[in-house]
């Protein structure tokens, strides 16, 4: 069965979360696809807990707190999200697209909004002996149920955020947690590091620098873990689980071959709605180029509002779009259950 919505929306970063909120006050409909398994794009991913100063009306805020304030801004519109799958099917049936993603999802919409950053996202993988063997049967990129690593010995690679934030959580979950980075030098927060160090003399972490994996063993299932440091040195860690944080690549995937006007790897739009070469597709965001484009949240979050416009037209072509301000119109404030 299909999924019929008034816009698909791709990407579930700030500027497609901000699209979910301009449609709504429209009284559009929208689902939204992602391929991380997280609501929040590059801001989560990346830059979680980096201050952001150009955001109007936010002299200082992080990629987490502005995610989660537009989360909370969306929560009257009930939009269903579908995370850790990608749009792999676009073709045109009529006046709708119809959509398919790699989770077999299909939809049946008059609107699509590629909104995903600069295309979709995909985990830098651990290119080491018998890596894609003991891929999701031992070796992970993301975590999707903390609790499945319940009283496993974990070992966590990697040296940012991400990988500093689920050594400390792990500690409470997992028997033992291996942290392995190439450097003795981490790039995440500071304070979180100071926070793991303090646990290392009770036995729940171990932090092995500089150390780099090279092989994966185990029959039915992953049993251990090769390191090598600097100087040629071999260690054999008993593990049960690899979780591998080594950040994202962006790449345009699919959407490279959907028939759009690109340059640079970047989608060509017009100013006026955001539409691109074809009827019913937008782009906005760091994916859409344009004459003046600025890389900038707040830039993306007009290019939202007026694509919004269009997807209005196209969804209810014999209704009358009238511009109203959510100060002053009612029908806007009961939208967001503003009494």
């Amino acid at each position: 069965m299909s999924i019929k919505t008034d816009c698909l929306i791709i990407g579930a970063g700030p500027v497609g979360l901000f699209a979910v909120f301009e449609l709504g006050i429209l009284g559009l409909n929208c689902q939204l696809v992602d391929n991380l398994d997280k609501i929040g794009g590059q801001c989560i991913e990346l830059y979680p807990d980096k201050p952001i100063y150009d955001i109007p009306g936010l002299p200082n805020c992080t990629g987490r707190s502005l995610i989660k304030n537009l989360i909370e801004q969306i929560k009257p519109f009930k939009t269903e999200f579908h995370l850790s799958q990608r749009v792999d099917e676009l073709k045109k049936n009529g006046k709708l697209w119809h959509v398919k993603t790699t989770e077999n999802k299909v939809f049946e919409t008059p609107n699509v909004i590629i909104a995903g950053g600069a295309g979709s996202f995909e985990p830098r993988k651990l290119d080491i002996k018998n890596s894609e063997k003991f891929e999701n049967k031992g070796l992970y990129y993301a975590i999707k149920d903390k609790f499945f690593f319940q009283k496993k010995n974990v070992a966590i690679v990697g040296g940012g955020d991400s990988a500093l934030d689920w050594t400390l959580e792990m500690s409470t979950i997992a028997n033992k947690v291996y942290l392995i980075h190439r450097r003795d030098d981490f790039k995440g927060a500071k304070h979180t590091l100071d926070q793991i160090k303090k646990l290392v003399p009770q036995g729940k972490i171990e932090i092995k620098t500089p150390f780099l994996p090279i092989e994966l063993k185990g029959n039915d299932k992953l049993s251990k873990l090769l390191i090598e440091d600097l100087n040629k040195n071999i260690e054999e860690l008993k593990i049960d689980s690899v979780i591998v944080f080594f950040g994202l690549k962006m790449d345009l995937g699919p959407i490279a071959n959907w028939g759009l006007n690109i340059e640079n790897k970047l989608i060509e739009v017009n100013t006026k709605n955001f539409e691109t070469s074809e009827k019913g597709i937008f782009a906005i965001g760091d994916i859409a180029t344009y004459p003046g484009k600025l890389k900038l949240i707040l830039s993306g979050f007009h290019e939202a509002a007026l694509a919004s416009k269009e997807c209005f037209l196209n969804a209810k072509p014999n209704e009358n779009l009238v511009f109203q301000h959510t100060t002053s119109s009612t029908e806007i404030q009961k939208r967001l259950g503003v009494k």
